[in-house]
């Protein structure tokens, strides 16, 4: 058990939220498309760039929301797999990869120019996030790139990853995660999964709440992990997203901990 003197040194109160937005595709959604009522709760989004979902008009409605509700704005790139929604791993080269992401970037990164913003982050999404979090090659050279063309844009990624080493050593910023609607193992890495189901909102609120206020997580295989973050992800796409935010938010707020974005953070 986390001794006082830990509890008091990782008792959050201040936390950024998370959440990917706009993963459809013309007129489907995916999930319970609740991005108008999410936005709002949330202070970062992750925008899907087009290859894993999202369109051009899209991710320009998504821009223009997350800035009505001042909401920081990431691209979210994925692997080139709109069927498979981008939790397929596609086997290629590291610079391939990258070559994609970058583009993808791009996209993101004009419409937000458009609306008069700029990025705050990148984070890949589903099977390609995973893939670099235990590939050096590709997070190396993900971060080289990023070095080039963004070196002031937050890399978000989970603590225990390759990319979060890399990150670090190469001098990206990083912004470390929590899964409030994903099962950790032992490693303190997240279970990937390609189907979701219903969770109960009250559960992922004390999920939250206990990493915010204990610093530690329930690992599938039953044992508490100490577990590091600046950040709090809850997917859109998981089945009633909504409700899992509203009974987070209101469970932090009912312990004095503000979902205050990146910046506040930062200052902290």
């Amino acid at each position: 058990m986390p001794t006082k003197q830990r509890l008091r040194d990782v008792k959050k109160t201040l936390i950024d939220l998370n959440s990917d937005m706009g993963e459809g595709f013309g007129p489907w959604t995916i999930g319970d498309g609740v991005d108008e009522e999410l936005m709002p709760l949330i202070s970062s989004a992750n925008i899907a760039t087009g290859f894993h979902a999202g369109d051009p008009n899209i991710m320009r409605r998504m821009v223009l929301l997350a800035r009505q509700h001042g909401v920081g704005i990431g691209a979210h790139p994925g692997f080139r797999d709109l069927v498979g929604f981008g939790r397929r791993h596609i086997n290629a080269p590291a610079d391939e990869l990258v070559n994609d992401m970058v583009y993808q970037l791009g996209a993101l990164r004009e419409f937000a120019r458009l609306a008069g913003l700029t990025l705050q982050h990148i984070k890949p999404h589903g099977a390609l996030y995973m893939h670099a979090a235990r590939d050096e090659a590709l997070s190396r050279a993900l971060v080289t790139a990023l070095q080039q063309i963004e070196p002031t844009l937050r890399l978000f990624c989970m603590e225990s990853s390759v990319t979060f080493q890399v990150a670090r050593e190469l001098g990206q910023p990083v912004v470390r995660e929590f899964y409030a609607d994903r099962d950790y193992d032992l490693s303190g890495s997240i279970v990937f999964t390609r189907r979701v189901g219903a969770l109960q909102p009250d559960a992922v609120a004390a999920k939250v709440l206990r990493a915010c206020t204990e610093g530690v997580v329930r690992t599938v295989e039953g044992k508490d992990i100490a577990i590091g973050f600046d950040s709090v992800c809850i997917h859109s796409d998981t089945p009633g997203a909504l409700a899992l935010v509203q009974a987070t938010r209101r469970a932090l707020a009912d312990h004095d901990i503000r979902v205050a974005g990146l910046a506040p953070l930062a200052q902290a």
